[in-house]
């Protein structure tokens, strides 16, 4: 058993982690869940001993191995092969004993032991978690310097797998990983025999895998049983009693409030009204979910265009002379919501760089719309950032000509409103460094977004609002992720980037789930002109529905935020109305002119209008619950 006690990290002056504590059952998979920036990465650096905390305790039984992956990425003439095989260090030193000692009594206990943690099937579960995280048999025994950093953190998560650790450390395992390792690493890590504690925001990774999840909010701990759906039940439960409870205290407070207010005076009664006094002072504060305005993402749709967007006809894209993808035959129109699906390095990107006009076709046509606008999201966006500017900096440098305002409610679609718009960019979390890339690159309207892995540096929450925001947008999506959740909810059609070119794919994601996990590994890549569960699914026409549950969502949405603008209105009408009628003289000059009688009707009249909006706006809301459902 894991057991934190009261403890307590500070960083730079401000309090991470504040007296918190939790109980971890021994051999669990828990995940360790949180906002950006509540200090989830500082409390598995402080379990794995890199970092130390300004109070409190950790307790572990005694000899228990952790393991963790370090920032850097292993490198050198070393081939992963090798790396992975001396992560088992007590191995790699009975081997090498065995090899250089004489000694006859010595060798038969090396090679006790050596059978004793089955040394020998060492190798082949080498290969097996290198082949499960992408790696070919080629791939295994190259060098680790021709490979990118990417790649060397795969090496690196599989030296860990390969160590089998008492206590397995995971900080945001997927980010470096495609759809097919991830689903490869829930397997393994379902069966895992110890203990995991592992940070993720993926909802169904988390699902799949673990069976509590560590809350970290405000600097405290909880757990909850169960995955994150079951956790999000419990959370809500519990705001929603905390949320009564704020409601209680609050009438007792203005009790006592005027009770005191009452009777301090009277002598008769002083002395119980400094009593009521001091239970006011001793009331806690009783805490409530803060509704975050760092939650925001806001595209701004574009004007319409006559479809197709983008044709390719029997294209041809790479770097070199020699293609990477070849026969492109795709039609892109303005409602299309596509997710590339495939390995990392089978030319996803490339093919997105292609539709984004940053490469040319080497052969072949590619036909674009005159008047597109493209927004193109990377990882190396958010890199390459400047961090001594802000985000005003940085959008007035790109909106050229716009008018302070227009540059302020660009930012403020996206969260960067008030201080944090002149906040460096240096001090912002990563969740809000993709947040203010994706500002930048919608700034002009696009008509075709193109997103690739735009969710590793955001929390769950985060994504939430993200996939709502794509939803909400009218234009077209091209989208390159390994989170299953956000691909189910944003993408409408399914396009396989395999075998040197990329073609539709009849199905689901769980179709395509189905095949990455069948025996066969080639399944997922043997054409696909029939896919599992797609029968009696006429593809097109699933296409059509998608998108005008998209188009009545947003008519609806117009409608419901009319309704709510005309509700306000009415309400303050009615309020005016009301003062006038009460305190002539304070009466606006509109209403002055009437008599009781008309102020009477005016009132009838306004109240009615003000029914009638309430009962658009809960029409709208619900029609709109129904589309969510």
């Amino acid at each position: 058993m894991l057991n934190l006690t009261d403890i307590t990290v500070r960083l730079g002056g401000r309090t991470i982690i504040d007296d918190a504590t939790a109980k971890l059952p021994p051999r669990s998979r828990i995940g360790l869940i949180g906002r950006n920036g509540a200090g989830k990465s500082t409390l598995v650096k402080l379990i794995a001993g890199m970092i130390e905390a300004d109070g409190g305790r950790i307790d572990m039984p005694r000899g228990s191995r952790l393991g963790y992956i370090a920032q850097e990425a292993p490198g050198g003439t070393a081939s992963p092969f090798d790396t992975v095989l001396a992560a088992d260090t007590e191995r790699a030193a009975l081997m090498h004993e065995s090899e250089i000692s004489d000694d006859p009594h010595r060798l038969g206990d090396i090679h006790e032991r050596l059978i004793a943690i089955d040394a020998h099937s060492a190798p082949s579960r080498a290969a097996r978690i290198l082949s499960g995280l992408g790696f070919d048999e080629e791939a295994q025994h190259r060098p680790l310097d021709s490979f990118s950093g990417g790649w060397r953190m795969r090496v690196a998560l599989a030296a860990l797998l390969f160590s089998t650790p008492d206590l397995l450390l995971l900080d945001e395992p997927s980010n470096h990983l495609d759809l097919e390792a991830v689903l490869w690493l829930e397997d393994f890590l379902q069966s895992y025999p110890a203990t995991i504690l592992l940070v993720s925001h993926e909802r169904d990774f988390l699902n799949n895998v673990v069976d509590h999840i560590l809350h970290l909010t405000g600097g405290k701990l909880t757990l909850y049983p169960g995955g994150y759906d079951q956790f999000e039940r419990l959370r809500a439960e519990r705001q929603a009693q905390l949320a009564s409870a704020k409601a209680k205290q609050q009438a007792q407070r203005e009790h006592l409030q005027e009770y005191i207010a009452k009777n301090s005076a009277r002598a008769s009664t002083a002395k119980q009204a400094q009593s009521r006094q001091k239970a006011l002072a001793k009331l806690q504060p009783i805490a409530e979910l803060i509704d975050d305005p760092s939650l925001s993402f806001d595209f701004p749709n574009p004007d319409e265009l006559r479809p197709p967007l983008i044709t390719l006809d029997l294209a041809s894209v790479g770097y070199t002379d020699e293609p990477i993808l070849s026969r492109l035959n795709l039609r892109l129109d303005p409602d299309d919501r596509i997710a590339l699906l495939g390995r990392n390095g089978n030319g996803k990107t490339t093919l997105a760089r292609l539709l984004a006009a940053q490469l040319k076709p080497m052969e072949g046509a590619m036909n674009a719309s005159a008047k597109m606008r493209v927004g193109y999201f990377t990882q190396y966006q958010v890199e390459e950032l400047d961090a001594a500017e802000t985000p005003l900096q940085h959008m007035t440098q790109l909106m050229k000509g716009a008018t302070p305002g227009a540059v302020r409610a660009q930012l403020g679609r996206f969260g960067f409103s008030g201080p944090k718009a002149t906040t460096e960019v240096g001090k912002l979390s990563g969740g809000e460094k993709a947040r203010l890339a994706l500002g930048l690159i919608t700034r002009e309207a696009p008509h075709l977004l193109i997103l690739d892995e735009p969710t590793n540096h955001l929390d769950v929450d985060a994504r939430e609002a993200l996939i709502q925001a794509l939803n909400d947008y009218s234009g077209a999506v091209v989208m390159v992720s390994h989170d299953r959740h956000m691909l189910e909810m944003t993408a409408d059609r399914l396009v396989l980037v395999d075998r040197g070119t990329a073609k539709d794919f009849d199905g689901s994601i769980d179709d395509y789930i189905g095949f990455v996990l069948a025996k066969d590994p080639g399944a997922a890549s043997k054409g696909n002109d029939k896919a599992p569960g797609s029968a009696g699914i006429n593809k097109k026409d699933q296409r059509r529905a998608n998108a005008e549950a998209r188009e009545k969502g947003q008519t609806l949405r117009k409608a419901a935020k009319a309704a709510e603008t005309e509700l306000a209105r009415l309400t303050a009408a009615l309020s005016s109305i009301d003062r006038a009628m009460f305190d002539p003289a304070s009466a606006e000059p509109a209403l002055a002119s009437l008599n009781m009688s008309e102020m009477m009707k005016r009132r009838g009249e306004t109240q009615k209008s003000l029914a009638a909006a309430e009962e658009a706006w809960l029409a709208a809301s619900e029609a709109l619950e129904e589309i969510a459902a």
